[in-house]
């Protein structure tokens, strides 16, 4: 039966019938293309969400005419957007015999790399095989400066992150804040004395609110999401490795939207930009009280 008179049959052109084809082949064509240019940034950054996905690649989109939104409906259609996925595990302990510091950072904008680094713990093993990260991150530039993988909640791992981190120190003669939980690892003697000994002042939330130390709780769950989810891993050794490798492609690839989408190493290089906070709207700026 030939295809005239299959189009005919149905009320169909002929021509109509070959155009509609070739828009369909030309449209799964430019769907493949889009896929293989997000699983080019998927295979660095697996879990990384599609607004940051066409930042990244803006430039080829652009090539290929397709927008936002196309974008989205080819990542939908193919089963690529990222649904995130929470994890809890405490790993501060407050209830203990050093001293806390006031929190020296509310209502503070950091202007400057530098200027106030924050500090957290974020739980990255199994139950059989207990792991621990420990960050000390720039709240400006959301650039990483040290961690430290361990199997244990002492303090040593914390203060090797944070001596990583005064190594990679760039801009030294800026006066510097750090800020963290109350958690014992960081009240503790040898990490106070470090902060003490290179004239780092030391500020700490003063209640259990996330909020309070929101940069770092954002950084650490950008690891955790977007590098880390699903990887179980026995060998701490192959951990490390795979943290070290993605903490280098977190610094030097992954856009930030509080950055305005630049990456953490460019906004360490510089001081211009006016970044974006996490701070939480007070209950009256969402609910203002009725007039009368």
């Amino acid at each position: 039966m030939s295809i005239t008179y299959t189009c005919s049959l149905f009320g169909y052109n002929r021509q109509v019938y070959y155009r509609r084809k070739k828009r369909v082949a030309s449209r799964i064509e430019l769907a493949s293309e889009v896929v293989s240019l997000v699983q080019s940034v998927s295979n660095k950054m697996p879990k990384i969400g599609g607004k940051k996905l066409y930042h990244i690649l803006a430039l080829e989109l652009k090539e290929l005419g397709v927008g936002r939104d196309r974008l989205f409906d080819i990542l939908r259609a193919n089963h690529l957007l990222i649904k995130p996925k929470r994890q809890y595990h405490k790993t501060t302990n407050s209830h203990h015999r050093f001293k806390k510091h006031k929190n020296l950072i509310e209502d503070v904008t950091p202007m400057r790399p530098e200027q106030i680094w924050v500090s957290d713990i974020t739980y990255i093993g199994t139950r059989e095989h207990p792991q621990y990260l420990a960050l000390v991150t720039d709240a400006y530039s959301k650039k990483i400066m040290g961690y430290n993988v361990s199997d244990s909640l002492s303090a040593r791992g914390s203060m090797k992150a944070l001596k990583m981190a005064l190594k990679n120190r760039r801009y030294k003669t800026q006066k510097l804040i750090h800020h963290s939980d109350r958690g014992l690892q960081y009240c503790s003697t040898g990490y106070q004395s470090i902060l003490a000994k290179n004239e780092i002042k030391c500020s700490m939330t003063e209640q259990y609110d996330p909020y309070q130390n929101a940069v770092a709780e954002r950084i650490n769950g950008i690891l955790k999401q977007e590098f880390l989810i699903g990887i179980r891993v026995k060998d701490i050794d192959l951990m490390k490795r795979l943290v070290k490798e993605s903490i280098a492609i977190y610094n030097a690839e992954r856009p930030h939207l509080s950055c305005h989408y630049n990456t953490p190493n460019h906004m360490h290089g510089q001081s211009k930009i006016k970044i974006k906070t996490y701070k939480r709207k007070r209950a009256e700026d969402l609910h203002p009280p009725l007039v009368l």
